[in-house]
């Protein structure tokens, strides 16, 4: 990844900031909302900052929403990027490189996904323990630049362990159950078959998405302190006798939303300065 188009992109963003974020924010699908909740927002659209792409997917917005939320200065994506929208795994990271930039240290990625466990429900919050790469790729192929971080980064811990305990006493504190699992990132667009989703769940997998996995390994090269919260927005196919749609996807998260904007910014409020 060029430094020179981070910088280019991270100091037109500074240009226009009078705070200095130090948390970011990814918001999935239908999970954008929570950037409403940032006050004195300072929002630029995706389109107008040098080197970004544009997000093409319903649900999400396409902005930055930079401000105060919980006490703390914080930068969210009101949408992200999606390997299956014909981006290269670097131009999918390329916000978390630039966040870094910013002088962001700590990140909470968000997303709806397919839930593989059978014991979850649809409106389930699901703090990740750990993810699986299904995607036939990596966004760390390719040279290596020092700077940005080592060329054979640890992933073993990339879900902070004190981030997933903070957030499983957020949870209690709200009254609010949560499950903990492994998210499988699939590259999409396609929902999965029935016959993948056994072949998931037999290998630990309990979510599925499209998304996360690639955000969270550069995070991780980028030593940012990652926190991942799914919402099952739907059962995995074959689970129910029934068709996968975006729009169900969109209607769960639209009925988990308070729950969601509750224990998220619980969170925040409880990470330490």
């Amino acid at each position: 990844m060029d430094q020179k188009l981070i910088k280019e992109a991270s100091n037109f963003i500074q240009e226009k900031l009078s705070v200095k974020p130090t948390l970011g924010l990814i918001l999935g699908s239908g999970l954008g909302v929570l950037g409403e909740e940032i006050e004195n927002p300072t929002k630029i659209s995706y389109k107008d900052i040098p080197h970004f792409p544009e997000s093409t997917v319903s649900g999400h917005k396409g902005q930055l929403v930079i401000g105060t939320l919980e006490g703390k200065q914080v930068i969210a994506m009101q949408g992200r990027f999606h390997y299956y929208e014909g981006y290269t795994m670097q131009q999918v990271t390329f916000p978390v490189r630039v966040m870094k930039e910013l002088g962001i240290d700590s990140i909470i990625v968000t997303n709806a996904a397919g839930g593989i466990n059978e014991t979850f429900e649809p409106g389930n919050l699901m703090v990740i323990a750990d993810h699986i790469n299904n995607m036939g790729s990596n966004p760390l192929i390719g040279p290596n630049d020092d700077q940005l971080g080592a060329r054979f980064p640890d992933m073993s811990k990339v879900y902070d362990r004190e981030y997933i305990e903070l957030a499983v006493n957020s949870a209690k504190e709200l009254g609010l159950e949560i499950q903990q699992g492994v998210y499988v990132g699939n590259t999409g667009p396609v929902y999965e078959t029935p016959a993948e989703v056994r072949m998931l769940r037999t290998l630990g997998g309990d979510a599925v998405g499209m998304s996360t996995v690639p955000e969270v390994i550069v995070a991780g090269h980028a030593g940012i302190r990652v926190l991942g919260i799914s919402c099952i927005s739907n059962m995995a196919a074959g689970i129910l006798d029934q068709p996968l749609t975006h729009q169900e996807v969109i209607e769960t998260t639209e009925q988990v939303r308070e729950d969601f904007l509750r224990f998220v910014k619980k969170i925040i409020a409880n990470i330490p300065n």
